[in-house]
């Protein structure tokens, strides 16, 4: 197979990670996508260094199956905890390289603030990042563990006051500190976007991780002639370690999987 043809693969623990997919989806609709989420084992950014990178490696090796010409990892966890995302190579680039720069030429007064698993924010990923690139920016990190069980579980409607509740012990601090710009270090979080924005409030930008990463797939792809020649629709795959039912169900908060397929796998 021509290798412009062949799909873009994107994985994460759970699936946080379809906020890449819906991105890739709407910038690059013709593209074919298969998607590894390891609900299984979310999340990951509880979990230690070496237990991370060995998840990694297998959603990696699972993707490679499908001869995929370009990988996101569209987990921050991951991203972090691969030294920056320098192990990834060229055909692959996880989630903290494109929100560092679109944070970076977002803010206005250097106050950046991070939100991401304790793995990542343990890391200093995002940090020496940011530092690398813009040396006068002032970084305020959180961890926030519980984002992500309340958005496997579906705590993410308006006026979850649950949600809501630990969202103002998380963000309050960054908040105070008068920060402009906030990056949603991990793929779960932009769920909860309307209620991390209640909570810091007009003049934050927030920045999608997965957003970014799908820009910057597209960016690549294009510059080394990789896009699809074919004109018709994209077709997607999803794969999970868990219930391909429950999968289905928490998907449709992040994309119209329409009649794609759901699959379960082993790793």
């Amino acid at each position: 197979m021509e290798q412009s043809s062949r799909p873009i693969g994107v994985f994460d623990s759970g699936i946080g990670g379809l906020t890449a997919v819906s991105e890739l989806k709407r910038i690059l609709p013709n593209e074919d996508i298969v998607y590894l989420g390891d609900t299984a084992r979310v999340p990951y950014g509880t979990k230690s260094r070496e237990t991370i990178l060995r998840y990694a490696s297998q959603d990696l090796e699972f993707l490679k199956r499908f001869d995929v010409k370009f990988t996101i990892a569209a987990c921050g966890t991951v991203s972090s905890v691969m030294a920056g995302e320098s192990l990834f190579g060229g055909l692959c680039t996880g989630v903290i390289l494109p929100a560092v720069a679109k944070a970076c030429s977002a803010t206005k007064n250097k106050k950046i603030g991070v939100i991401a698993t304790v793995a990542s924010v343990r890391s200093g990923s995002y940090e020496r990042l940011i530092k690398q690139r813009s040396p006068e920016v002032k970084v305020y990190s959180k961890a926030c563990p519980m984002f992500v069980p309340l958005v496997e579980n579906g705590y993410t409607y308006p006026g979850c006051e649950p949600t809501a509740l630990i969202a103002r012990e998380y963000l309050e601090p960054l908040r105070d500190e008068g920060i402009d710009t906030l990056i949603l270090g991990c793929t779960h979080y932009p769920l909860l976007s309307e209620i991390i924005s209640e909570v810091m409030g007009e003049g934050v930008t927030l920045i999608s991780s997965g957003a970014e990463a799908a820009d910057y797939a597209k960016k690549y792809l294009q510059e080394n002639d990789l896009l699809k020649k074919e004109d018709a629709p994209g077709r997607l795959r999803f794969f999970c370690t868990d219930s391909p039912e429950l999968f289905r169900e928490n998907a449709a908060r992040f994309i119209d999987i329409g009649g794609a397929t759901v699959e379960r796998c082993d790793l």
